[in-house]
């Protein structure tokens, strides 16, 4: 027999004083029963207006043992008597059928499945992406907070970190081994008496001279670029740590300080090296300083100007040396730019360039939603796809370049295999930044490939240059080159010596055979 719904409203009303556990059980079962019928007879359905309001209830129906529910929910809460609790938790422990929830009971879809594995996966391996070590702007920045207000250091160190002193280096090491790779040293150790060419002690006067503008430059190009976006510098983690921003330096001091180096660098390089250096160096300041840094917030172009930016380091080094040979007449910046004698820096500096998109792309990579948020305009967010073709094109393109060097003649064969292996290790990483966009740890890969990669090539071309194991192999095994020899000797009885006017010409035609 069947209960009406008007037997189950006192259920319905919480009205359980006179009803027991197994009772309840019944009456359960009986209203499931009445349910099934009556949507059959009817067509209705369990959410209809016609069926009662305990019916509608979704957790009604997921529950087999609705005591247990109603004792979760806190029907019993203001019953009195202990009897009739002891007896509903022995006779709901009769009950064999299992308690399941809603949750349980609603199985997962696989494709909703598959989603959340996905999102998990990708949140797993971005979180530690995000994570890049401190730069040396901000752990100066952090020294000189933690310093005395009135304290010299504190002053000097907030300075120093206005000159981004890790990426000056790196900009320093690319010059200087610009200069050090310059087919020169050779020359110089054959006939140093040539009136013309400089001495070995004036050669390193020039180095000097090059290495501290080329520091001071780059500090106020880079003093510069905090210059002009303290405020959008402050929206990302990763800049959020530097002078200006944490108020070490005033906006005053940070422009004083960017003039003045400016100013001695070039200077410094004017007098040292030669006009063309210093000219490249002006440029590199203005075009940093002035050009890119706005351009972020413009358009995605402001990577290449700042690639530019990049390769105008290793053809001040060339060029530099190469103005130690220049002869009177001769040392425009034409034919320091656009001679012959000019296709290594444009080499080196053609690799620079190159190597920028591979090393700032992965970097930005993992900060791009950062980058997104103060408004720069990267390929990171804008075109994610495209960022990685880039890296990956430009990663390919450091092959001939390297081979483009040693062709030319500055390098021996060891060179191809540094920097086969060095460009290799790259060109892997960048696939596997193109291949999975970034995850899986590939963004952070490339970056460290690249950073180590340019040092290999630098120093790989310095220790493989053409001619200096050479002449150390002869000093220490005292064997002499008898081709050489011969040769020099030829040339000499060939040339007319008599008159003392082309002494010096024969002595450096001489050596220039020789090397």
């Amino acid at each position: 027999m069947l209960l009406r719904p008007a037997l189950i409203r006192p259920l319905v009303a919480r009205d359980t004083a006179s009803l027991c556990s197994r009772c309840m059980f019944k009456v359960s079962i009986a209203s499931r029963k009445f349910a099934t019928s009556t949507s059959r007879r009817s067509g209705t359905i369990s959410g209809s207006p016609n069926t009662p309001r305990l019916f509608q209830q979704k957790e009604f129906f997921l529950s087999y043992n609705p005591s247990k529910r109603m004792l979760k929910n806190g029907f019993f809460s203001s019953y009195p008597t202990r009897d009739h609790t002891a007896s509903l938790s022995t006779d709901s422990s009769a009950v064999n059928t299992p308690i399941t929830t809603a949750a349980e009971q609603t199985q997962e879809l696989p494709h909703r499945r598959r989603k959340r594995l996905k999102e998990e996966q990708s949140g797993d391996n971005a979180a530690p992406e995000e994570q890049l070590p401190l730069d040396a702007s901000a752990q100066l920045s952090a020294i000189s907070s933690s310093l005395p207000t009135a304290s010299l250091r504190r002053k000097c160190a907030a300075y120093l970190a206005l000159a981004k002193p890790r990426l000056s280096v790196l900009i320093l090491l690319s010059t200087t081994s610009a200069y050090g790779l310059y087919p020169i040293t050779t020359l110089l150790a054959l006939d140093p008496s040539v009136a013309q060419l400089p001495t070995l002690s004036t050669s390193t006067l020039t180095f000097l001279y090059l290495t501290a503008g080329t520091f001071l430059s780059s500090a106020s190009a880079n003093a510069f670029n905090m210059f002009f976006e303290p405020k959008y510098d402050a929206l990302m983690s990763r800049t959020r740590n530097r002078p200006l921003v944490r108020g070490l330096v005033s906006t005053r001091g940070a422009l004083i300080f960017a003039i003045a180096t400016s100013l001695i660098g070039v200077g410094l390089l004017y007098i040292g090296t030669n006009p063309t250096v210093a000219g490249l160096s002006a440029a590199n300041v203005v075009l940093y300083g002035f050009i890119y840094t706005p351009m972020k917030r413009v358009h995605v172009i402001n990577t290449w100007i700042g690639a530019i930016v990049g390769a105008i380091p290793p053809m001040m080094g060339w060029v530099a040396a190469a103005g130690q040979t220049a002869t009177t007449g001769h040392d425009t910046w034409r034919d320091m730019l656009f001679s012959e004698e000019s296709i290594g820096g444009w080499i080196l500096a053609s690799m620079l360039f190159a190597w920028q998109f591979p090393h700032f792309n992965s970097l930005s990579h993992l900060i791009r939603f950062e980058y997104k948020a103060a408004g720069h305009q990267m390929m990171c967010w804008v075109n994610p796809a495209r960022n990685a073709r880039v890296a990956l094109r430009y990663s390919v393109l450091m092959f001939p370049i390297a081979f483009g060097f040693w062709w030319a003649g500055y390098v021996n064969n060891w060179f191809l295999v540094s920097s086969s292996l060095a460009n290799g290790w790259m060109l892997k990483e960048a696939y596997r930044f193109w291949k999975y966009q970034g995850s899986k740890g590939s963004a952070r890969g490339l970056f460290w490939a690249s950073v180590w990669q340019l040092p290999i090539f630098l120093i790989g071309g310095l220790a493989t240059k053409k001619g200096v194991w050479d002449g150390v192999w002869r000093r220490i095994f005292g064997e002499e080159d008898d081709e050489d020899d011969e040769l020099y000797e030829e040339e000499e009885a060939t040339v007319p010596t008599a008159r003392t006017g082309n002494n010096s010409i024969v002595s450096l035609k001489a050596a220039q055979t020789r090397a």
